[in-house]
């Protein structure tokens, strides 16, 4: 299911392809949906790409694609959700201000306890391989609570750790890893690494001319070189949940 932001979204870029044959800017996309700033519009594109709604052809200006459109309308403007003020860009401390506030929709009620807790509900989006890569991943359509002090401002989801490759740094298996939404890292950081757009692995970034060295912390399992232009930053680790 999409949120709103990124239904309006999807419908504005396949309206102006018809009428023009190419996508519009990032401009054009920010003013249409009034977001205060374009790193919103890069998030929900990045949103709509995962949910196989939207294709980037890569090294080409404004090559945007609809691959296919969604099966229900958009939400109504009186059930907006979280999600809907994240793609706004506001920051998870704002989101919890509003919910506590009573400015979301009353069927959001566990977010709303979470909030009172000083948490926040994040989008599971399924198991990612700390060892081998796994299948592009998908919305669960679950959620899991998350402390408020593990969030920085920008848009975070959660994915469960299948595999030990990254034990040397504390992550196991069967952990829950909180994941700010990102398309840039630092040399050094964990990072949600898609290879060739349908592999996901969690590993350390190492950049080496024009590859990407993904690390394991692991001394059982080898680095993995790949050109860089094959591989996309979904995301870095900010923080990480274990249950006993």
């Amino acid at each position: 299911m999409l949120t709103r932001k990124q239904h309006e979204l999807l419908i504005y870029i396949d309206r102006y392809l018809r009428e023009t044959g190419f996508s519009p800017s990032f401009d054009e996309m920010k003013d249409a949906l009034k977001l205060r700033s374009k790193s919103g519009i890069h998030r929900l594109i990045s949103a709509l790409e995962e949910r196989g709604f939207l294709s980037r052809r890569h090294h080409r200006a404004r090559a945007l694609e609809v691959i296919r459109m969604p099966d229900a309308p958009s939400p109504p403007a009186a059930a907006r959700t979280a999600a809907d003020v994240a793609d706004e860009g506001a920051s998870p401390r704002s989101i919890i201000t509003n919910v506590i506030k009573g400015d979301f929709h009353p069927r959001l009620a566990g977010v709303r306890a979470a909030a009172e807790a000083g948490a926040i509900q994040l989008p599971l989006y399924g198991r990612i391989a700390a060892g081998l890569p796994i299948e592009a991943l998908r919305d669960t359509g679950t959620t899991v609570e998350v402390p408020l002090a593990l969030l920085s401002g920008g848009d975070h989801y959660a994915l469960e750790v299948a595999g030990d490759s990254m034990i040397e740094a504390g992550i196991l298996d069967g952990d829950t890893v909180i994941i700010r939404r990102d398309e840039t890292a630092e040399n050094g950081q964990i990072i949600v690494a898609l290879i060739d757009g349908s592999e996901v692995t969690l590993k350390r970034l190492r950049r080496r001319g024009s590859a990407i060295a993904l690390e394991p912390a692991n001394a059982r399992y080898e680095t993995r070189i790949v050109p860089a232009d094959r591989v996309r930053v979904q995301g870095r680790l900010v923080g990480l949940l274990r249950s006993y």
